[in-house]
């Protein structure tokens, strides 16, 4: 599909995207949260894929909902608010259900739901000029785009009722302290570190990375015994994988594994 609100491309197994609003701040509108939405979905069933960088253009990351979409004319019915969430969730189901890893380059301020895709990636590169802001409060929302179910988990409780209720700013230093990030890099150096780990990424085997990430999703939800249960279902699929064989045939060998992806 032709893509007006993103940038993409694919070199070495990493599929980049650019969110590409930078006269304002990249900020989300239907169309680029559809277009992201389509670009993760597809790179499902994309063999050239093996891994995602997803950053912004410009000097921000993204500042969340465009407001010029969200709010009405003077006089006219407010819009439906759960409409424009609607759309946010399917991304970020897109993102937690690609079986690839993916790798968020924050480049400059994050705030409100472009706060909650990064932290819905599965690694989060911040540039040391970069923040992060639960931003809803200011305009009386509640943090969406998984924000409430991915920050008390990443923070705490404590923390992350603090970041929701008063909408304070984190700084990429504190939010790798705190464990919201994988971490942090100068501005001049930020794609470099986020690329450099999106391409090791891609030559990894593929297969039992998604399978990772499918058992973290599960386990949000199980108990224990549930989750023994998903672990000894997915080590068969993960064992019956080509990379699985490749990394005992290398290792028994001393040689470095060649990873196909599959």
């Amino acid at each position: 599909m032709d893509n007006r609100f993103i940038l993409r491309s694919v070199d070495a197994g990493v599929l980049t995207l650019t969110m590409n609003r930078p006269d304002v701040l990249n900020s989300c509108n239907r169309g680029m949260v559809g277009e992201l939405r389509q670009a993760f979905e597809s790179a499902g069933t994309d063999v050239t894929v093996r891994a995602v960088l997803l950053t912004g253009a410009g000097r921000a990351f993204c500042a969340g909902q465009d407001l010029a979409e969200a709010i009405p004319p003077a006089g006219t019915p407010a819009p439906d608010i759960g409409d424009l969430v609607t759309g946010y969730n399917g991304l970020i189901m897109a993102i937690r259900r690609l079986e690839k890893p993916v790798v968020a380059a924050v480049n400059g301020v994050a705030a409100g739901g472009g706060a909650n895709i990064a932290l819905a990636t599965d690694f989060v590169i911040a540039s040391t000029d970069a923040s992060f802001i639960q931003s809803f409060i200011k305009i009386g929302l509640i943090p969406d785009n998984a924000g409430t179910f991915f920050l008390p988990r990443l923070v705490g409780m404590a923390r992350a009722t603090s970041l929701a209720m008063l909408g304070g700013k984190v700084s990429a230093q504190q939010a790798r302290d705190w464990g919201m990030i994988h971490d942090v890099a100068a501005p001049e150096a930020l794609m470099e570190a986020a690329g450099g780990l999106a391409r090791h990424l891609a030559t990894q085997p593929t297969r039992a990375l998604g399978l990772i990430k499918r058992a973290f999703n599960a386990s949000l939800g199980n108990d224990l015994e549930a989750q023994l249960a998903v672990e000894a279902k997915l080590q068969r699929e993960a064992g019956r994988s080509a990379d699985y064989m490749e990394g005992v045939r290398a290792f028994q060998e001393k040689r470095a594994p060649a990873y196909v992806g599959r």
